[in-house]
């Protein structure tokens, strides 16, 4: 594995590019960007589990930071941007076809939760990315506007956001909020019953996911540019790469399990398939095995077939 980095605008974005075993500079390898979760870092699910088993199976993986997150560059920190994410995959297309080893008519993508919805909206208009592969992914835009899942929840943060930016604006100090309860007595507290959220605590607070460059953090000032931002939106028109949807039979409050049947249904792809892996919540399909086998049974053809 090579630590990288690649230019998104001014910045540079932090990457681990891994190549296969044997690996021989002078022949022409397929590549696939990997994509890790909204709130997440290449280290985990993205690097750790899919493109490390991609890259046992002959592929070059590109597993990268988002802009502002990480260990890649951007300010403000800790901003989570849809346009600035989706960029972020342009870019690393722009490196990977940088590389003499790399065959630039074998890009694939795969994206993991909130990963995959940018994954999807990226390779609309990213042609150069041959097909795609989401694994429980979530539309960020709507996650955002459901908020606590109460009418009007979207209008009241934007009232908020809008108030918190005049103070920013004014000398005030950014407030930095949390993607996730930090503890599961911290969610009990506040009357949380999700399994979603339940899991997400225990992946990424416990030894089991845990890493600094994950460490939960939230620019409360940026959530606006997600509101107004639909992952899927002209997917019907635009989304015509080969496209392999893998979500988890155990529905949660991140929406993957029907964000992923509108993705496929919404998808102008002629070759499209979703699998649903039976049993397995949002979080299985990150690093349990039982459940990633399974998606592999689907990932693995899919991408000899399209890449």
């Amino acid at each position: 594995m090579e630590h990288v980095r690649f230019k998104n605008r001014s910045w540079d974005v932090a990457a681990d590019l891994r190549l296969p075993k044997d690996f021989d500079p002078s022949k022409k390898y397929p590549a696939i960007i990997c994509a890790h979760p909204i709130s997440s870092c290449k280290e985990q699910t993205s690097g750790s589990i899919y493109g490390e088993r991609l890259t046992e199976q002959g592929y070059v993986t590109l597993a990268f930071d988002a802009s502002h997150q990480g260990e890649s560059g951007g300010e403000p920190r800790y901003l989570e941007d849809p346009a600035t994410r989706v960029e972020d995959f342009r870019c690393a297309v722009d490196h990977l076809v940088t590389l003499d080893y790399v065959d630039e008519n074998r890009i694939g993508c795969l994206g993991v939760c909130g990963g995959g919805g940018y994954a999807a909206n990226a390779t609309m208009t990213e042609h150069r990315i041959k097909a795609l592969v989401t694994v429980v992914a979530a539309n960020y835009g709507r996650l955002v506007r459901e908020g606590d899942f109460s009418a009007g929840a979207a209008i009241g943060m934007l009232e908020a956001v809008g108030r918190q930016r005049t103070a920013e604006a004014r000398g005030a100090d950014p407030v930095i909020t949390t993607y996730i309860p930090n503890s599961q007595e911290e969610r009990e507290s506040a009357g949380i019953a999700d399994i979603d959220i339940e899991q997400a605590i225990d992946y990424y607070k416990t030894p089991r996911g845990a890493n600094p460059n994950s460490p939960n953090k939230l620019r409360l000032s940026g959530l606006s540019a997600a509101v107004g931002w639909d992952a899927f939106h002209l997917a019907e028109y635009l989304l015509t790469q080969p496209l392999q949807v893998i979500v988890g039979g155990v529905p949660g409050g991140f929406g993957s399990y029907r964000d992923g049947f509108e993705l496929f249904g919404k998808a102008a792809s002629q070759n499209k398939n979703i699998f649903v892996v039976e049993g397995a919540s949002h979080y299985d399909l990150y690093d349990q095995p039982f459940a990633v086998d399974q998606a592999f049974e689907k990932i693995t053809p899919f991408f000899k077939d399209n890449l």
